[in-house]
């Protein structure tokens, strides 16, 4: 592939430290792939509000991601983006506010993160009236679904299109549900929808089984990785850590470990995005080697980390492994 101005500049300048850690894992990743290899790709922290789909979704398309692991938060955010954008606010001095004028924010129906502010009212109420309907048609028919799935209906119905403002194709989920690639979504529960979901629950409008459960997404993702890590085998790129990646990761001990399957290969590349500082024993800042002593990596597995703001890194990772 020719590469574009975006790769030749960072290929050029970035030569030492977290820059050719940047270089080196953008081309290790390419490299898994010409080789033959799937990626999984985790999201943390708020990479949907921080509007990652405008490279994520082309990095879907042109099959360079074949599973996800996500928050709840990036699962529905890249959705809430999609039909309020125009309402967001951006508070560039977000440091210096005070706590009225947080409140202040919250009466005026906006959530903060870091410095975008979430409209309420036009991102989880308007998405709230149509995912409900779906998921009480699902119960009404006896039917459970994955997190991902319901949203995947709600944006396939084409019932969101009239309150679509940005261009579509700068959305990763509307990209990841045109392919359908496979979602886990761990700890949903946690998230806005997640939240309406259980309120329901305790409503008695809603079944807590017709959502399937994070126990179920261990289960599907152990067949699927069975399946898919035959010849080169299956990569991790984890942006941020937390749930979304400690999850999905830890599917490859489980079933060595726990289920004695002995001919369970490790993952075949790994890199992490993390500004999270090592020594202070967070999952978040642990170097790859550590995933060593867990069963998870193996000696040989191509590792890399990049400590940096992954709003920044993931951008051009993703540019040079697209040519830009």
């Amino acid at each position: 592939m020719n590469k574009g101005p975006v790769s030749q500049f960072i290929q050029h300048h970035y030569r030492h430290f977290n820059a050719a850690a940047l270089v080196d894992a953008a081309k290790g990743y390419e490299t898994h792939l010409l080789e033959g290899g799937k990626m999984l790709v985790s999201l943390a922290g708020a990479m949907s509000t921080a509007e990652l789909g405008i490279s994520f979704a082309e990095m879907i398309r042109q099959g360079k991601v074949d599973i996800i692991s996500c928050t709840g938060a990036n699962l529905e955010e890249d959705i809430m983006n999609l039909v309020a954008h125009t309402h967001y606010k951006r508070v560039p001095h977000y440091r210096d506010l005070s706590p009225q004028e947080e409140w202040d924010l919250l009466q005026g129906g906006f959530n903060r993160v870091t410095d975008t502010c979430i409209p309420e009212e036009e991102a989880f109420r308007r998405i709230q009236e149509h995912i409900h309907k779906i998921w009480k048609d699902a119960e009404a028919n006896g039917e459970r679904y994955f997190p991902h799935e319901y949203m995947y209906k709600l944006l396939l119905s084409g019932v969101m299109k009239e309150h679509y403002e940005i261009d579509p194709k700068n959305s990763w989920m509307i990209a990841a549900a045109e392919r359908n690639i496979p979602i886990v979504v761990p700890g949903w529960e946690d998230s806005t929808m997640g939240n309406i979901f259980a309120s329901y629950v305790i409503k008695g409008e809603l079944q807590a089984s017709t959502m399937k459960s994070g126990i179920e997404y261990m289960v599907w993702l152990t067949e699927w990785y069975r399946n898919n890590s035959a010849g080169k085998g299956v990569g991790f790129f984890q942006i941020g850590g937390g749930i979304a990646g400690d999850f999905p990761i830890c599917v490859v001990p489980m079933m060595y470990q726990d289920l004695e399957w002995h001919d369970v290969p490790f993952w075949s590349y790994f890199c992490q995005i993390s500004d999270s500082t090592t020594s202070y024993g967070s999952y978040s800042g642990a170097v790859p080697n550590e995933k060593i002593t867990w069963g998870k990596l193996d000696i040989n597995t191509p590792k890399f980390i990049v400590e940096s703001d992954a709003t920044i890194v993931a951008p051009l990772i993703f540019a040079y492994l697209l040519g830009w």
